[in-house]
């Protein structure tokens, strides 16, 4: 959530950035209307404040003296009913802003390029070359049969979900282990969390109240299944202040994901890119601000020393303002390479949060005797069904079959 201070101190140079970040014009003025009166109404509050704590005072000492108090008193009363009524004004203003700003996403970092949408996204570098063949190379679902059942997945649930079996099985849970164990080998604590979480929660991370309808809700309860590791993950610090000498705190965790992709309808309906229930091995790091740029890129690093040590040949992707998530101020997505599409395609975003999920869920640090709020970040370390089928596509074989990489042999 943005600092509702930011929000009143600097109002016109916050609105430039949340426009960077294609906030509507509605929403903007909405933000304008409530700071401008509440400031009107605090400038009423605060004079009565301080005229009723003067006249209290005086009260006191002309008790003392033997003075008349009765004009004094029925003064004070006066006030008091005045400051009641200008105070309960003032603390639903508040509260209407925070409930706005609750819906208004993170400001974007500075060097964030302005931009509309994904085609506006800066290419950073390319690490690895893409493979050649002496076939024309197929996509993921033509060199899958027997690997992956989308008409028994289908059968089961419903459209976007699947059944792995044979190699495809064993694929996935040698990519979830390895992945893991990269990333410890990298400093980051393994941790396993719950499927199924409370509404503060998502809350805590941004998801709720924006994007409830992408997610999956349980019936009867108020508690959702998962978009991503990064909400339990996150929230395994919430409502807790942190010792400064336990930052950084680095994680890795497997969960599955469930998410409703309620805004997809017509795209990627073909194999596996784009799937209502997916596997992803997540990095969650919680920091102190001023180490904060420093672990992103240790967690770009990571995610991109990882498809290198697969040999899957990629992109780094700085996002533009348009382009870029709810709750992220700066993210780079990596894009990997799948011959069968001659594309890249998103397999890793990479997000500094700054403290925007960390005043939501508040989250702190003890820094001396002061109280900070700390510095989030979130990324996929890798969503592992795409790059199950980025291997397919990346070493793929004449004959329609796959191999895998050296790394993986020993987990299969």
């Amino acid at each position: 959530m943005l600092d509702i201070k930011l929000i009143q101190n600097e109002f016109d140079s916050v609105c430039e950035k949340l426009r960077k970040k294609k906030v509507s014009e509605e929403t903007i003025e909405n933000l304008r209307l409530i700071s401008l009166e509440l400031k009107a109404q605090r400038a009423i509050l605060e004079p009565l404040q301080a005229e009723q704590n003067a006249s209290s005072k005086l009260f006191g000492v002309w008790a003392k003296e033997g003075k008349d108090i009765n004009e004094l008193k029925a003064k004070l009363s006066a006030n008091k009913e005045k400051i009641s009524t200008v105070s309960k004004q003032v603390k639903e203003l508040e509260e209407k802003l925070s409930n706005l700003a609750l819906s208004v996403p993170n400001l974007p970092d500075d060097d964030v390029p302005s931009g509309k949408d994904e085609n506006d996204n800066i290419e950073i570098k390319k690490v690895l070359t893409p493979p050649i063949f002496d076939f024309t190379p197929k996509e993921h679902w033509e060199i899958s049969e027997n690997q992956i059942d989308f008409e028994r997945g289908v059968k089961l649930s419903k459209s976007r979900f699947s059944v792995l079996k044979n190699k495809a099985a064993k694929l996935e849970r040698a990519l979830i282990n390895y992945m893991l164990d990269f990333n410890a080998k990298r400093g980051f604590n393994e941790v396993c969390v719950p499927y199924i979480v409370n509404r503060e929660t998502l809350t805590g991370t941004g998801q709720l109240p924006k994007f409830e309808d992408d997610l999956f809700k349980i019936e009867g309860e108020d508690l959702f299944l998962i978009p991503t590791a990064e909400v339990p993950v996150t929230n395994l610090f919430r409502d807790e202040i942190i010792l400064e000498n336990e930052l950084p705190i680095m994680m890795t965790s497997y969960t599955a994901c469930f998410r409703k992709e309620a805004g997809s309808a017509g795209r990627d309906t073909r194999g596996m890119i784009r799937q209502h229930q997916f596997d992803k091995v997540e990095l969650v790091c919680i920091t102190k601000p001023s180490e904060s740029e420093k672990i992103f890129d240790k967690m770009v690093e990571c995610a991109s020393d990882l498809l290198s040590s697969l040999g899957l040949a990629h992109r780094h992707l700085m996002l533009c303002g348009g382009d870029l998530g709810f709750g992220a101020a700066k993210t780079i997505d990596l894009e990997v390479w799948f011959p069968g599409q001659n594309r890249y395609r998103e397999i890793s975003s990479i997000s500094n949060t700054r403290d925007f999920q960390a005043r939501r869920a508040k989250i702190r640090y003890k820094d001396g005797k002061k109280n900070k709020l700390v510095n989030t970040l979130n990324g996929s370390s890798l969503a592992v069904g795409r790059t199950m089928i980025a291997i397919m596509e990346n070493y793929q074989k004449a004959d329609g079959s796959f191999d895998v990489p050296e790394v993986l042999k020993s987990y299969m």
